[in-house]
């Protein structure tokens, strides 16, 4: 066995003995986004160890050892492997009324739509349904373009890593992939970037119940996949959400960035004095089911 293969050896078993285990590594790494693309050779010797040595096999469940190699192979893939085709692309005209635009939010169930002039081949921007829900009852003033936010434009070639960087660098989680003409060949958020390497963030039957459920006075079982804004309007409160995570569109995603990282079923996460959740359900990967206990109805947050 070489020295370097004693190395990656002796990290591999501390880190299975550590708590927080290789996961952890990894949603940190996600979290703080990438700084560089690591070499193929490294990639090529961790994935050939990880399949090949038993007394590691041994350490990594077979979660584990699927979310490192999809983080390997994530290294390789293009734009055009992960997004939405145009085909599949919900977008709105930036003529739409505000009816009209609440009617598609509340019918695709999407929190974040591409805004086209005259057609698809032509995006402005995209909007937020926060920035929608603002103007609920001025329908006289709704104006489409007076919301839009920026979208980034990148070819189907890019490689996928490299938009990462570039979506945690401008802040922008969406962009639109664009053929050798200009055209529009789909659509990318940040969410499918991370599904490459997590896999599918829904469960298979996560509709079979409803997100969110009344267990007592001021006490909701939430599905961590429910929107945000519709867990604010059901429970009556407000979360005060930071410039930082704005754009954290459920209450899963909320949870993780209140704990810095993915936290453990049974863990209890104080949002305010008032306000308590405690996480029924989780995997290494993500959050799956929280309890938000609400002990003063007389307050927004």
């Amino acid at each position: 066995m070489s020295e370097h293969d004693d190395s990656l050896q002796n990290k591999v078993s501390q880190n299975s003995q550590d708590e927080t285990s290789i996961l952890a590594s990894i949603a940190e790494w996600l979290r703080k986004g990438l700084t560089k693309v690591e070499e193929p050779t490294w990639q090529e010797t961790v994935e050939e160890f990880i399949e090949a040595k038993e007394d590691v096999a041994e350490r990594i469940s077979d979660e584990e050892r699927s979310l490192l190699l999809n983080l390997l192979r994530f290294g390789q893939l293009t734009v055009d492997q992960a997004m939405v085709p145009r085909s599949d692309i919900i977008a709105l005209n930036q003529n739409s009324s505000l009816e009209d635009t609440m009617a598609l939010i509340k019918q695709k169930g999407h929190s974040r739509m591409p805004v086209y002039r005259s057609n698809l081949d032509d995006v402005a921007g995209m909007i937020h349904i926060r920035d929608v829900l603002a103007y609920w009852g001025e329908d006289s003033i709704f104006k489409l373009p007076d919301i839009m936010r920026e979208i980034l434009f990148v070819p189907a070639s890019m490689p996928i890593v490299n938009l990462l960087v570039k979506m945690r660098q401008t802040r922008l989680h969406m962009a639109i992939v664009v053929d050798e003409y200009g055209g529009t060949d789909g659509l990318v958020t940040i969410e499918d970037i991370v599904e490459e390497i997590v896999g599918e963030l829904e469960d298979e039957h996560d509709e079979d119940s409803p997100p969110i459920v009344e267990r007592g006075i001021n006490i909701f079982d939430i599905e961590a996949r429910a929107e945000l804004i519709i867990v604010e309007e059901t429970i009556g409160i407000t979360f005060d959400i930071s410039e930082e995570i704005e754009d954290i569109d459920t209450i899963g995603g909320l949870v993780i960035s209140l704990a810095g990282k993915v936290p453990e079923k049974g863990e209890l996460i104080l949002y305010s004095e008032n306000v308590d959740i405690l996480v029924l359900d989780a995997d290494p990967r993500k959050v799956k089911k929280v309890r938000i206990t609400i002990k003063n109805t007389d307050i927004d947050t």
